[in-house]
């Protein structure tokens, strides 16, 4: 029987998990000497290279002496919280990354309650120590700290300890140790991992944790084998989550070593290996025995608290950049997402628009990010909360926000979030001159926070949030209070008429963009909207006049990106996408529809 163990990486964003993995697979030799590898080689997608954060959760193997290690780097936003949660159950003990600087973090929080509900004992690094500002002494207590506040036994108490610096490729148990390599790390992976409980000799058991789907072969299940063993060409049973049975042949194993994905004939119990053959595997499903089926425990997955309605493009500029416009390619690509992605919901809503709900912005937002660049166009709507009712009482979720800003900007951040329904719960001064401020917010109350916080903060300000609890209805929470420029005419924008109108706000577009009636150019710099033309020429005459020849001096406009715009929308408002551009207009196009809707929603 080979000798195997198995491991997650958990941390907040951006406290070195890609990095650390990278080492890992470097160090240990899995990768060849004249092989060239990226940075961050386990971001494989390109959101993730661009933007520097793990989205979806990946496997690989190392082999290290007669060991083979898997490894499984998981996402670190709250976005994602579905995927991480699903590892920690197919592995036997987690790394966790903390940075030596900011400390425990709200995901760092929220990934190890999880890791500790499962009963795994952490391997804790505390990463980044070469930072100017780093105290891996404060950082520690913190963590131990946590562990006391999240009910660890005695065993998970007792963690192992160790100082990294990934990006230079060094860990040693103690700071004094000098810098080498990452062999103390592995020396721990051996020693404190225990090996996985199970036997190859019972009756097969292996639980599918994330999907995968391949053109050729159709879906394809990752899955731990928790008792006997997998081989190619035999019949299982997959036992699904509502008790269904459907037996089908294995028609494809694969096994993982680094990077490379390798066909194997047999696995056993305790391996992380991917299986073909199941056309409706999903997610959680037991494959099992044929003839003595026993299914595992069916996972817990925490539902969306955030949706968002996508409908067809029906503006004047529909169908003039995209490749993909008619609600069947939106249905079908809806779709196939959801088959890999079980944190997210959709459902059709017969007027060719569909309500898809995720765990955050974020996650919604790189979903329409992708959809573009594949060259769909379509609509989306304003982000709403997902609101349940319990008893007769309306309940909405509310999250737990971490907020780092430095001194001067506390006063007007706290005011702010007063007003978006926050309460404070605690309050520390940090050694390098920032204030930490804890709050608890409704989930409404966070969108579109995040642009009028950097602005406030002036781009210093760090804030994080996860998901705390379903709570009552807290009431109306303020929101935007600037109104839209809106343009009442079609055409392309002329530079003599948005000089006039720069006094007015701040422009979204530049001269010779595509404007229409009913389409948001800018953000007024007074309440209430301001219908604008964007088209008005200069008035030519056969005389010559003093100023005649002076030059038109535009500012640059505000470039939004998806998120912003995702943030800045209000009710009545929608964010056009399509491959080439983002723009924004109101949900009626029509000016005497709008007033008419106004009116009545005065009148009310």
């Amino acid at each position: 029987m080979q000798k195997i163990k198995n491991i997650a990486v958990i941390a907040h964003v951006d406290h070195g998990k890609t990095t650390l993995v990278d080492q890992l697979l470097q160090q240990s030799g899995t990768f060849a000497a004249h092989q060239e590898v990226a940075d961050r080689v386990m971001d494989s997608n390109d959101i993730e290279k661009e933007r520097g954060i793990t989205i979806l959760s990946k496997n690989t193997a190392i082999r290290y002496g007669d060991h083979k290690i898997n490894i499984i780097d998981t996402p670190g936003h709250a976005d994602f919280g579905g995927e991480v949660e699903r590892v920690l159950k197919m592995v036997d003990s987690v790394l966790l990354l903390v940075d030596a600087q900011e400390g425990v973090m709200p995901q760092t929080k929220f990934v190890l309650k999880k890791a500790i509900g499962f009963g795994l004992v952490p391997i804790v690094v505390i990463n980044k120590i070469d930072k100017d500002g780093a105290e891996p002494d404060r950082v520690l207590d913190e963590v131990f700290d946590l562990l006391v506040a999240l009910d660890a036994n005695e065993e998970q108490l007792e963690f192992p300890v160790l100082y990294a610096a990934a990006r230079d490729g060094y860990a040693k148990w103690n700071l004094e140790d000098e810098n080498k390599d990452m062999t103390p790390l592995f020396e721990a992976i051996l020693e404190h991992v225990p090996y996985p409980k199970g036997s190859s000799d019972e009756p097969t058991q292996a639980q599918v944790f994330t999907l995968d789907s391949d053109n050729f072969v159709g879906r394809i299940g990752i899955a731990r084998i928790f008792n006997g063993k997998v081989k190619k060409g035999e019949e299982y049973a997959l036992l699904k989550s509502d008790g269904e049975k459907v037996v089908s042949r294995v028609s494809k194993l694969i096994g993982f070593i680094g990077l490379d994905r390798v066909e194997i004939d047999e696995a056993e119990a305790g391996d992380i290996v991917a299986i073909a053959g199941f056309s409706d595997i999903d997610v959680g499903d037991t494959i099992a025995d044929k003839n003595n089926p026993v299914a595992l425990d069916p996972m817990h997955i925490e539902e969306p608290t955030l949706s968002v309605i996508m409908s067809v493009n029906d503006g004047p500029l529909a169908g003039t950049e995209g490749k993909h416009v008619t609600s069947n390619k939106l249905r079908e690509r809806l779709e196939k997402e959801m088959e890999t992605n079980i944190a997210m919901r959709m459902e059709p809503l017969g007027d060719a628009s569909f309500k898809v709900s995720g765990r955050g912005e974020l996650q919604i937002g790189i979903l329409a990010e992708n959809m573009r660049r594949e060259g769909y166009e379509f609509l989306l709507a304003r982000p709403e909360v997902v609101v349940k009712e319990e008893n007769g009482v309306k309940l909405e979720p509310f999250e737990h926000l971490v907020i780092d800003v430095p001194e001067e900007y506390q006063g007007s951040v706290i005011e702010k979030l007063g007003k978006r329904k926050a309460e404070m719960t605690s309050m520390t001064p940090m050694p390098d001159g920032t204030v930490r401020i804890e709050f608890e917010i409704p989930a409404r109350g966070l969108i579109g926070f995040r642009s009028e916080f950097l602005t406030d903060t002036k781009g210093e300000g760090i804030m994080n949030h996860s998901f705390l609890e379903y709570r009552p209805y807290s009431g109306s929470v303020e929101s935007r209070t600037q109104g839209a420029l809106v343009s009442m005419e079609n055409g392309e924008a002329v530079a003599f008429s948005l000089a006039n109108l720069q006094a007015r706000g701040i422009l979204f577009i530049k001269p010779q963009d595509k404007v229409y009636n009913g389409m948001v150019i800018g953000e007024s710099a007074r309440p209430g909207d301001l219908e604008v033309n964007p088209l008005k020429g200069k008035q030519l005459t056969n005389m010559r006049s003093a100023g005649a020849d002076e030059a038109v001096k535009l500012t640059p406009p505000r470039v939004m990106s998806l998120e912003a715009a995702m943030e800045w929308i209000e009710d009545d408002e929608l964010i056009e996408v399509t491959p080439q551009s983002i723009r924004i207009r109101k949900k009626y196009l029509d000016p005497t529809q709008r007033r008419k809707l106004a009116r009545e929603k005065k009148n009310m």
